[in-house]
């Protein structure tokens, strides 16, 4: 990739290990998005991010900024966005920012991911970062911590360099959030599997060249599921349709069957029914990401907001002028910055090898539904613009609804906090 995007943060990866993370330094600016548009960031950062960190957040802001915003409506309307935009993304190091460099990652950490992520959101299209998402963070860490060499260099290394799409087979009609209901089954005959059942809600899922897989392969409960890495070329194997959804138009979800598909026993991932703890652990890291992309989609919703409060004019002088406005924006303001730390401190504590459980619950519950109310009020700004997708605020609007839905709901959420709190 020519000009400036050609800055793999694999280039940075020796020298942010070394570097010390001691001391404020100061942010690169911002390039605007719109000419009225102010970055909410301040002008100090958290003593975690390097230069170098910060220098990749800017290269994927720009690579956003050139290679995808330009497009989402067009790509929304086709309920779908290029293959090769996972190749691009790749060449820049997106898919193995926590990858071992042996399996062509940069072997770095969460607050890599971090910088990654608020890049990622100058995309300003939900269903293309829940796309690239997918394959950054929910699937190939789960590959990276218990597939055998063998496998990673069949599966691994050729996803993180953007040449094979995953995809996580989890979710089923009669269980989203219920992981220990599942009842796609994968029978055991001599040295293969054989997998019969259905999935739905499968990101990446009508073009996935292999899918992460929640298959039943003992007694009925938590303790009876398996992981397996399912290629998509097996015999038996179909697409159902493509689902078409409220929001995050742009990222193919798929209702996915098998139908007697024959894999060989080596493709299990990890222990034999045990990927009901497996899939609960990578629910964490899953769950940690999606509280930090919702910090900074409503930075970037806010952004817009309180441009267009300069711009429209009602009674005499600008609407974002009017106290009603003032102070709404001030109190989400303040609640974003809240959002941030809670979802930074659950990042810090995950860095540190720490369970994290209740914090990152708490993330996750916080910022997803603090994302429907700052959203909401950020399209009503713009009156009965707000409601045409004319303005990207709309999709903002019906990205962020997802939050409160995926990688486990806000109710899961809650009850995991009375858990944790042992109310």
């Amino acid at each position: 990739m020519p000009g400036p995007l050609n800055l793999s943060f694999r280039r940075f990866a020796v020298l942010t290990k070394t570097l010390s993370f001691d001391g404020y330094r100061h942010l690169i600016p911002d390039t605007r998005l719109e000419e009225n548009i102010v970055t909410l960031a301040t002008e100090a950062t958290y003593p975690y991010f390097t230069e170098e960190h910060l220098m990749f957040r800017e290269t994927v802001k720009k690579f956003c900024q050139t290679e995808i915003a330009p497009h989402t409506e067009e790509w929304d309307e086709a309920g779908i966005f290029p293959r090769d935009i996972f190749k691009k993304a790749a060449d820049l190091g997106l898919f193995g920012i926590r990858i071992d460099p042996k399996w062509g990652g940069s072997g770095l950490d969460w607050w890599a991911t971090a910088a990654y992520l608020e890049g990622l959101s100058h995309c300003n299209n939900g269903g293309v970062a829940m796309g690239l998402m997918v394959q950054s963070d929910i699937t190939l860490p789960v590959l990276a911590e218990l597939g055998t060499d063998d496998q990673k260099e069949e599966f691994l290394a050729p996803a993180v360099a953007g040449d094979r799409v995953a995809a996580l087979g989890i979710s089923e009609p009669g269980g989203g959030s219920d992981v220990a209901a599942i009842k796609t089954r994968a029978r055991l005959q001599e040295d293969e599997l054989v997998i019969s059942g259905q999935k739905l809600w499968i990101t990446n899922g009508t073009r996935a060249d292999f899918i992460i897989l929640a298959v039943r392969t003992g007694e009925e409960g938590h303790r009876g599921v398996s992981l397996v890495l399912f290629p998509t070329d097996v015999k038996g194997f179909s697409v159902g349709k493509k689902i078409h959804k409220v929001g995050n138009l742009s990222s193919d979800t798929a209702e996915l069957f098998f139908d007697n598909c024959r894999v060989p026993l080596r493709y299990v991932l990890g222990e034999m029914d045990r990927g009901f703890y497996y899939t609960m652990h990578n629910f964490q890291g899953e769950r940690l990401a999606a509280a930090i992309s919702a910090v900074f989609q409503m930075e970037r919703a806010m952004e817009y907001a309180i441009a267009y409060g300069k711009e429209r004019t009602a009674f005499g002088k600008p609407v974002g002028q009017f106290q009603v406005w003032k102070h709404k924006f001030a109190e989400h303001l303040t609640s974003i910055e809240a959002a941030k730390w809670l979802a930074y401190r659950a990042l810090d504590l995950v860095n540190r090898g720490q369970r994290a459980v209740r914090e990152i619950t708490m993330a996750k519950l916080f910022a997803s539904d603090l994302s429907q109310r700052v959203t909401y009020d950020c399209m009503q700004i713009f009156g009965g613009f707000g409601y045409t997708t004319e303005y990207p605020i709309s999709r903002f609007w019906r990205d962020v609804r997802l939050h409160t839905i995926g990688a486990g709901t806000s109710e899961i959420m809650k009850e995991i906090i009375a858990k944790e709190e042992k109310l």
